[in-house]
């Protein structure tokens, strides 16, 4: 069984494939071969320059969006450079109404008739609603 050798054709054991042939007459299954393997080579590198193509169409793309990207960057820091700017001013304002403020309260008897005159306030607020709801 498996010391035997099954003899195929010519006498040896091994058979030849089919469509293959060792001959050096058979040369045009060799070029068939070369042409084939050129076509796909062909082939390969077409789509490869697809490729290459449409990295490029995006590096393209992603290059224009970032110039887009600095560009509402630089918008943006200008109008962050006014905010600061107008809450400067802002602040400032408010530090003068504050201390106009301060002043008042203490040409009006300081803070103990400024309290009287708030919490009047408030009384005639809830006596205003109640005879509004009554």
């Amino acid at each position: 069984m498996f010391g035997r050798s099954n003899p195929g054709r010519n006498g040896t054991k091994y058979s030849q494939l089919p469509g293959y042939s060792d001959s050096d007459s058979d040369d045009g299954g060799e070029e068939d071969f070369i042409q084939r393997e050129i076509k796909a080579q062909q082939m390969m590198m077409k789509q490869q320059d697809e490729g290459l193509e449409m990295l490029g169409q995006s590096a393209a793309r992603l290059g224009e969006l970032s110039m887009n990207i600095h560009e509402e960057i630089g918008h943006q820091n200008k109008m962050l450079d006014e905010m600061e700017d107008d809450l400067e001013s802002a602040t400032t304002n408010l530090g003068i109404a504050t201390a106009k403020t301060k002043a008042l309260i203490q040409k009006s008897g300081g803070k103990r008739n400024f309290i009287i005159i708030v919490l009047l306030t408030v009384v005639v607020v809830v006596l205003l609603f109640l005879i509004i709801y009554t």
